[in-house]
């Protein structure tokens, strides 16, 4: 089996994965095109030839992962088409935008908790260790990607 195609097979799988996730299959699709390819840079019309997918389709998909950061526009010099790459710090900016969604879970947490009557109730008890659990999460997620930031930049330096 040539490189291409099992590169073509694995993101395949992680798109299949993704959409099992709760990502739509197109969107998945395009991102592991994308995250797979050997190209730096791809165009919608290459996306839509290599997934067999209309432009349409290529066109939602490419809006939804520019808007999460797992896609950007980039010039491509000489060409009047848009470029689109996988951008690289894309995993650490994505768990980094889910400080905000986690944040909010935790301030609903908190409003339920004094709204069940405390953590005395069954209400109360499960909403206490939502509460608890995001608060530890936000705590602990920004040193950890931070840390990971450090150690990703250090090993390309190293290498």
């Amino acid at each position: 089996m040539s490189d291409d195609k099992q590169l073509r097979d694995v993101a395949e799988k992680l798109a299949l994965i993704l959409a099992q996730g709760g990502m739509q299959k197109t969107t998945a699709r395009v991102m592991t095109s994308l995250l797979f390819s050997q190209r730096e840079t791809t165009t919608a019309a290459d996306l839509c030839e290599e997934l067999q997918i209309s432009s349409g389709a290529v066109s939602g998909a490419v809006k939804q992962l520019t808007q999460s950061g797992l896609l950007e526009r980039v010039p491509a010099p000489g060409s009047r088409r848009d470029h689109y790459r996988f951008p690289d710090g894309a995993w650490a900016k994505l768990m980094s935008q889910q400080n905000q969604l986690l944040a909010t879970m935790g301030e609903v947490a908190e409003q339920g908790l004094a709204a069940a009557g405390g953590p005395s109730t069954p209400a109360g008890r499960r909403l206490a260790e939502m509460e608890d659990f995001y608060a530890f999460i936000l705590r602990e997620l920004p040193p950890l990607i931070d840390r990971w930031r450090t150690d990703f930049t250090a090993q390309r330096e190293a290498d």
